[in-house]
């Protein structure tokens, strides 16, 4: 079993490792969510800028501005998809960064365990000790105890 001071060091590094990975699971979580934002707000352009053209359509419109219309909603929708794909990107990036800040948080885990293990070792040794050190005294003392008759 590593000395205590080795799991020490070793729980100090790991815990600086989980608290890294946790920034960037922070970091991608957040990049994730703006993302999704982004393509809220897209969709959100493209539906009234559809309602727009519909209302247009209703009363009248050349063949220049339905062109005009179509190609706009066409880029649109190229937006669309591209914003979607940042969107799937992103979320693939956050997954990775929780699983790799789960795999530091076991490792450290790993680590406290091992040094609770080594710490609880220790101290039902120091006991034994201990109590073998009372148990000779106490032989000693009756050895050395006067007989009365």
């Amino acid at each position: 079993m590593a000395s205590p001071s080795a799991l020490s060091t070793l729980i100090d590094l790991a815990n600086k490792e989980t608290d890294e990975a946790a920034k960037r699971l922070g970091m991608a979580l957040h990049l994730s969510e703006e993302a999704s934002q982004k393509l809220d707000l897209l969709l959100q352009y493209r539906n009234d800028y559809a309602e727009r053209y519909q209302t247009t359509m209703a009363t009248g419109i050349s063949a220049t501005q339905i062109n005009n219309y179509q190609v706009f909603i066409h880029k649109l929708d190229n937006a669309i998809a591209g914003q979607q794909k940042v969107v799937a990107d992103a979320a693939q990036r956050a997954d990775h960064a929780r699983t790799a800040w789960i795999a530091c948080e076991q490792k450290k885990m790993s680590f406290v365990t091992l040094s609770d293990r080594a710490n609880q070792e220790s101290a039902r040794r120091e006991l034994w000790r201990d109590q073998k050190q009372n148990d000779e005294h106490a032989a000693r003392r009756t050895q050395h105890k006067p007989h009365h008759s």
